[in-house]
């Protein structure tokens, strides 16, 4: 799958960029602070997620939306600008990492930083031999991109 080198302030919007060991952007990833109660307001903001893909106007493979329930993978192909190919528990990944998690309030800028947390540990295992969610992202085809990644955030 072709990637593409993205300069941070093309992925304007998105919260955090991955880019493999090999400097090419291989995930974006939107963090919401929230619980969808409505199937529109998710709608929305998978819209804007897709949008931010147009707008980096680079072959990125996947991206991801990050709310306090779920993390929702979609995958670039050649039909649609990205297709729903998977969905985790986020109480399960991010408990991993501050086992109070789904018992606090948690804001904005701690839970991007929760998130970066694991995707580096998927990238290089700092906490965990085999990070939550592994299995599910192997399947996918994204563990393998996130081998040796970095975390960057874009520029407004």
């Amino acid at each position: 799958m072709e990637t593409a080198k993205i300069k941070l302030t093309q992925a304007r919007g998105a919260d955090i960029v991955v880019q493999g060991k090999d400097g090419q952007a291989v995930l974006l990833v939107e963090v919401k602070v929230t619980k969808f109660k409505e199937p529109k307001a998710k709608e929305k903001s998978v819209s804007q997620l897709k949008s931010y893909l147009q707008t980096a106007n680079n072959h990125i493979p996947f991206a991801m939306l990050v709310d306090l329930e779920d993390i929702d993978v979609f995958q670039k192909d050649n039909t649609n600008l990205s297709k729903f190919v998977s969905s985790l528990k986020t109480a399960a990944v991010l408990n991993y990492y501050d086992p109070e998690f789904s018992s606090k309030r948690i804001f904005a800028p701690y839970f991007e930083t929760l998130v970066e947390a694991w995707l580096r540990d998927l990238a290089y295992h700092w906490k965990s031999t085999t990070p939550p969610g592994s299995e599910q992202l192997a399947a996918i085809g994204l563990l393998d991109l996130l081998v040796g990644a970095t975390t960057q955030i874009p520029i407004a």
